[in-house]
């Protein structure tokens, strides 16, 4: 699933290729993708200029003078800017155009989503999906405090807490094992056993980790590429992630694979106790 710097590498690689640009069609080839499609979306937006891009979570953001479009990914979705010509395949759902070029948004599992919010209803930040998400985990809001606190009542293991993003948002299963190898944590201890002085790690960790995959463009993930069509190479980086049964490259002890609510947890045997 594209996590936080998937979405992130999508979005700067959008933004300097559509920000400012007026929409000239839409084309939508089914009624929906998890949710239904918006009704009269070509009467939204064509015509409408993109103000700019943002991204909430993994939600990516499309902001228009009347209101946004919101995106996900999905499991396997990816977007492109392609010539406005290029002939659609069988999962290319929709066509964002832009004069002589388009954003397609393809989703071969059909988990993704495009929404719509309109400023009639306040700003984007109140959106259904969006208002009860977690602080953004590279911004200053995100501090050791805040897991410390947040924590207090959460007897569920560390990495199921991190997963829930009700407190920090967008630290996906990849990353979210990555961050705790570098923070020495266990996934499976209780999220309320954990110290403020190991919290003040796994803050530094997080951040680290998720601004370190950004600059390697995301990782690899089945049809996951950046909207110049390359595929990232954070995955060459993992320390823990899908490495079961291999030697730890800081003390080349056992990297062991667990499942946390039906999610694939990998951590070190020694190194995180």
């Amino acid at each position: 699933m594209p996590e936080l710097p998937e979405v992130e590498v999508t979005r700067l690689g959008l933004s300097p290729h559509i920000e400012g640009l007026r929409v000239t069609n839409v084309v939508l080839r089914r009624d929906g993708l998890r949710w239904p499609f918006p009704d009269h979306l070509q009467q939204l937006i064509v015509g409408k200029t993109i103000l700019a891009t943002g991204r909430r979570g993994k939600y990516l953001l499309l902001h228009f003078e009347n209101g946004s479009v919101l995106i996900h990914l999905g499991m396997t979705g990816n977007l492109r800017i392609m010539p406005v010509n290029t002939p659609a395949q069988k999962h290319d759902h929709v066509d964002i155009v832009l004069g002589e070029q388009m954003i397609r948004l393809t989703d071969p599992r059909r988990f993704g989503a495009l929404l719509w919010h309109d400023n009639a209803d306040g700003g984007w930040e109140e959106h259904l999906l969006l208002r009860r998400l977690g602080v953004e985990p590279l911004t200053d809001r995100f501090t050791p405090e805040l897991l410390f606190r947040e924590s207090r009542q959460r007897h569920m293991a560390i990495k199921q807490v991190l997963l829930a993003g009700d407190i920090v948002v967008g630290v996906g299963n990849i990353y979210a094992s990555e961050s705790l190898f570098r923070a020495r944590i266990n996934p499976k201890i209780a999220a309320n056993r954990i110290s403020l002085k190991r919290y003040q790690a796994l803050t530094v960790a997080i951040r680290q980790v998720l601004t370190e995959a950004i600059a390697k463009g995301g990782s690899t993930l089945k049809d996951f590429v950046g909207a110049d069509g390359k595929t990232g190479y954070f995955q060459q980086s993992y320390y823990v992630y899908d490495r079961a049964g291999e030697a730890c490259r800081v003390c080349q002890g056992t990297i062991r694979h667990i499942m946390q609510g039906q999610r694939s947890s990998f951590y070190c045997v020694n190194c995180q106790k």
